[in-house]
């Protein structure tokens, strides 16, 4: 009798497993994400509004592509007197008025960079020619400004 009764439990729990398992694969197949067709549902004035702005752009000069990149940057004064650094800025832009410079703040210093340089081999060249003038020099590797194109074809 023992064994009729494990031999009815046994089935009943293979048709539970059964089914759970039937259940699990049914569910799979219903959620299962199908490839479709994506449809792009536009204003058509967008497309008129993309061109107005690439003629202003094309207008005006302005280049409508990246205008900041990876580049390098000399940093010639690291200190922690805002005025010192102020000083150290002013001196630069008084013999490199066609330089650009920045003051960063990081607590507690403030460093003073300049240029906006695509190659290492620019920098170096600021570099030797700063010498002279700034003890400690260094070369940063960070995102700059690029330079405008020079459009004018004279």
């Amino acid at each position: 009798m023992k064994k009729a009764i494990l031999d009815h439990k046994a089935k009943h729990s293979l048709i539970r497993y059964c089914f759970f398992f039937i259940l699990i694969l049914a569910s799979t197949q219903t959620l299962a994400q199908t490839r479709g067709r994506v449809e792009v549902v536009k204003d058509p004035l967008v497309d008129t509004l993309i061109a107005k702005r690439f003629t202003l752009n094309k207008e005006t000069g302005v280049a409508p592509a990246v205008t900041s990149s990876y580049g390098y940057r000399v940093q010639f004064f690291s200190g922690s007197s805002r005025q010192d650094a102020y000083n150290a800025q002013a001196r630069l832009q008084r013999d490199y008025p066609e330089l650009r410079t920045y003051i960063l703040y990081s607590e507690p210093n403030f460093k003073v960079r300049a240029g906006d340089f695509r190659t290492r081999l620019e920098a170096q060249k600021l570099i030797q020619e700063l010498r002279p003038s700034f003890p400690s020099l260094f070369i940063i590797s960070e995102k700059i400004n690029l330079p405008k194109a020079d459009t004018d074809n004279d």
